[in-house]
């Protein structure tokens, strides 16, 4: 008799389609509505985003005035851009005043919101959100025109002022310092009332409990704010200087109407280099290598912001 030997045969392991259930028509047709509702905004971001930024690239490569056949030129618009002194210029003006104004604009937008936060009727609470708010939804064009009027050296408010007070006119817009000054002051008037909402809704969302342990502890005043209330805002104070720096980089409308980019090349910007290039002289392919050269540089920064707020920003 011949011994059998009997092995256990193991069982098949399932595949993942055989473990996944499939799904019902219920789920498919939620699935098939949220696509339907993220289609608007991924066509929007494609036709608008993506594809200009794509085609400003390829632009980029081609000497084209709109009259003429676009030449493929390579990188020799490049070349040419970082040959031509206006943009380097134009480039360290921008520079100049996103510290500048980024920097007043959050101060000021911080001390105004830690300063409406603080004890007072409601209703007047809402009068400042208001008040600060509003010049954000003006045109920039048009508050320009009026500011112009006001830093005007022999007719204008601002050295009426001054003069009340001993002070001799200051030659706002004709003078390179002074035209730097007023166009970065006019731009935070119009600009601080972002800041001031995203910092007036973080100062809200810090539980009332931890500033009052740090009362206990003995923390007033200008300590608390330090220690207590600027580590648990700098995640709005993140955003807020992303979305400032990003703007600021992309400043055209104020020195513009204000200066003209003058006197010189004092107050002439990045993005208003790339509207004379383009819209004026016809020189699409140079405005485009610009543009490029802009946009990698709003990248860089907003990737070294992010990259420096492992060290200073601070979740609940």
């Amino acid at each position: 008799m011949t011994n059998t030997q009997i092995q256990a045969v193991r069982p098949r392991p399932a595949t993942p389609a055989e473990v996944a259930p499939r799904p019902s028509a219920r789920d498919r047709g939620s699935r098939l509505l949220a696509a339907l509702f993220l289609a608007p905004t991924i066509v929007g971001i494609v036709v608008f985003t993506v594809v200009p930024i794509a085609g400003s690239i390829v632009l980029s490569l081609f000497h084209w005035n709109v009259i003429d056949d676009p030449s493929f030129a390579g990188a020799a618009n490049y070349r040419e851009v970082f040959g031509d002194s206006t943009v380097l210029v134009s480039f360290r003006n921008t520079l100049v005043f996103m510290v500048f104004a980024v920097a007043l604009q959050l101060l000021i937008a911080l001390v105004l919101a830690l300063a409406v936060n603080g004890r007072m009727p409601v209703w007047l609470r809402s009068v400042f959100r208001s008040a600060f708010f509003f010049p954000l939804v003006l045109s920039a064009a048009s508050i320009s025109v009026v500011m112009k009027y006001l830093f005007n050296q022999d007719f204008g408010v601002v050295n009426w002022l001054l003069g009340l007070v001993g002070i001799a006119p200051v030659p706002w817009l004709t003078s390179e310092n002074g035209a730097m000054t007023a166009v970065v002051l006019v731009y935070v008037w119009q600009q601080f009332g972002f800041s001031f909402l995203l910092f007036v809704g973080g100062l809200n969302n810090i539980p009332k409990e931890i500033h009052e342990a740090a009362s206990l502890d003995g923390a007033t005043g200008l300590r608390k704010h330090l220690t207590v209330t600027l580590p648990l805002l700098s995640p709005t104070l993140l955003v807020a200087s992303v979305v400032g720096i990003i703007n600021a980089l992309q400043v055209f409308e104020q020195p513009y109407v204000l200066t003209n980019g003058g006197p010189g090349d004092s107050t002439r910007t990045v993005v208003m280099f790339i509207y004379e290039s383009a819209f004026e002289q016809l020189r699409f392919g140079e405005a485009s290598a610009v543009g490029v050269l802009l946009f990698v540089l709003i990248m860089a920064v907003t990737a070294l912001q992010f990259r420096l707020s492992r060290r200073f920003v601070h979740y609940q």
